[in-house]
């Protein structure tokens, strides 16, 4: 890489000009941030990772190895993806028949977690601090702080922001481990 940046580029990995990558971000090797794309600050970019040109990853996400961020997935701030997750732009693929102009945007929102070896169907949410576990295959929205997995993902629980399973008593629960609070709302849950 020419030139001083305010972020890291492992010697093996390549950020395209025309690329945005903020303060802090280290992307490891064999890595390659494609112009257009946009990286935030603070960001952990694992080994083999690929970030497409209409890609747009918010500040402290991190993205572990094997990982291919496509054409309009937007991850906000704090995502975590897990090794080897897969995300999916095009609902019903043909080799032999461009669907450029249909790819479908998802959205995972601030905090989630997706686990190593999910799959992400396109065209859906993942809400704010919601836990998908590994191995599983989301094919419609995910409530915020809604636990999810299987295939396909169901949903299983409820999760905290600090990342543990809450038991709920009588429409209320409190973390166990940070003491946060949070109670059952028509839509699903939320902090107190």
């Amino acid at each position: 890489m020419n030139g001083k940046t305010d972020y890291f580029v492992h010697e093996s990995s390549y950020v395209d000009k025309g690329a945005e990558v903020g303060k802090d971000t280290k992307i490891w090797h064999f890595s390659h941030v494609m112009a257009g794309a946009r990286v935030g600050e603070g960001c952990s970019i694992g080994q083999n990772v690929n970030i497409a040109s209409g890609a747009i990853v918010g500040d402290r996400v991190k993205i572990q190895n094997n990982v291919s961020v496509y054409d309009g997935v937007k991850l906000e701030d704090y995502v975590f993806c897990g090794p080897a997750m897969v995300f999916t732009n095009v609902y019903n693929p043909r080799s032999e028949i461009s669907r450029k102009d249909e790819y479908r945007k998802t959205l995972v929102k601030k905090g989630a977690t997706i686990g190593a070896n999910a799959t992400v169907v396109c065209g859906i949410t993942i809400g704010s601090y919601a836990f998908i576990g590994a191995g599983s295959v989301v094919t419609k929205d995910v409530s915020d702080f809604a636990l999810v997995y299987g295939n396909p993902a169901a949903p299983r629980g409820w999760m905290c922001r600090c990342g543990v399973k809450l038991l709920f008593r009588g429409g209320k629960a409190i973390c166990s481990v940070c003491g946060e609070e949070y109670e059952k709302s028509p839509s699903g849950i939320r902090p107190k």
